[in-house]
């Protein structure tokens, strides 16, 4: 039987496994689409609080070396590459992204994975699911929200720009982060009525577990024919992790990264159809269990870094492994939670 836990509340007793946004018409859901697009929407017919994440299942510290999909002399170069496309004029920034990888036993429960990450690295955004019926297994543990959504309100943060401590930030990640907030004002407009789209708040520091980001917050009113789908289909995938303009940043990652991000900088969350309510995260800080072609199952997490003129190669592989240190430290049985370290 499938479960989720999204924010305080846990869901169980899946009713319906959709691959598109149309029949999100109403019931509760689950939400994950891919960054290449792909949708998987889980519909469950009891939600209920539930202050604690207790899930079954086990979870032992992985032992092996991580792979990934670009190591620092590749990832180097890609981001040599980015800054060649923007002294071209092709395009202003991309991230520029890599997938960590750790086999996995057959035992190994995403849900409990999910309760260690609450426990050492509590997020906002935060989400576990484990719908075998829906071929799902994902553990996240986002601090961005791609958007929220209360009636005719949603919001949208982007964060671009991270370091160890705000006084390590460069004028570079205030750059990119306005580059970012301009791309989502316009995604907004295409959904939201003319004049209600503002910038609440620019470049506010947050602090998270490990390090600190730049936050901006946008806000719009929707139009009364913006659905599920017409949102999704205006602002995906999210600005912060794609680049700008959207689409020759698409390319350029299409072109620079050898194997597909997955959840990973998707979108992950829940929708409630009946209240026109939802909190859709980007699928940052995210870990998602599959098999590859010889039925081998794999530990995915993604890692990556918004590249600008202004980037140093070095200082972006840097980045990525600050991104991933704590998450895949908790993974790994590295890293002390509130309840001790992993036995």
């Amino acid at each position: 039987m499938g479960w989720a836990r999204v924010g305080d509340r846990v869901a169980r007793d899946v009713v319906d496994v959709r691959t598109d946004l149309a029949g999100l018409t109403e019931g509760f859901w689950v939400l994950v689409v891919t960054f290449e697009g792909a949708v998987t929407a889980v519909r469950f017919a009891d939600v209920r609080p539930a202050p604690v994440l207790r899930a079954d299942g086990v979870w032992r510290p992985l032992r092996e070396p991580w792979t990934t999909s670009l190591d620092e002399a590749a990832y180097v170069a890609a981001v040599t590459e980015v800054r060649r496309r923007i002294a071209a004029g092709t395009v202003y920034q991309v991230n520029v992204c890599r997938v960590l990888s750790h086999p996995l036993g057959d035992d190994a429960s995403v849900g409990a994975l999910g309760s260690l990450l609450a426990q050492g690295n509590p997020a906002p955004y935060a989400m576990t699911v484990e719908a075998p019926e829906a071929g799902l297994e994902v553990a996240c543990a986002s601090p961005e929200a791609y958007f929220l959504r209360t009636g005719s309100r949603i919001v949208s943060c982007p964060i671009k720009g991270t370091a160890a401590t705000a006084e390590r930030m460069l004028p570079k990640d205030y750059a990119e982060n306005v580059m970012i907030v301009d791309l989502v004002r316009n995604d907004l407009s295409h959904v939201c009525r003319p004049g209600t789209v503002a910038v609440e708040r620019l470049c506010g520091i947050e602090e998270h577990p490990g390090l600190v980001h730049l936050v901006s917050d946008v806000s719009g009113r929707l139009r009364d024919d913006a659905g599920w789908s017409r949102i999704i289909g205006a602002t995906f995938p999210p600005g912060s992790v794609s680049g700008a303009p959207k689409s020759t940043a698409l390319e350029a990652i299409a072109d620079l990264e050898p194997v597909p991000r997955g959840p990973y900088c998707g979108a992950v969350g829940w929708v409630d159809a009946d209240a026109g309510t939802a909190a859709l995260a980007v699928g940052i800080r995210t870990f998602w269990a599959e098999r590859d072609e010889t039925g081998r199952r794999w530990l995915r997490f993604g890692t990556g870094s918004g590249i600008t003129w202004g980037s140093d190669p070095v200082g972006e592989w840097r980045e990525t492994e600050l991104k991933a240190a704590r998450l895949v430290g908790l993974a790994s049985g590295g890293v002390a939670t509130r309840g001790g370290t992993l036995a």
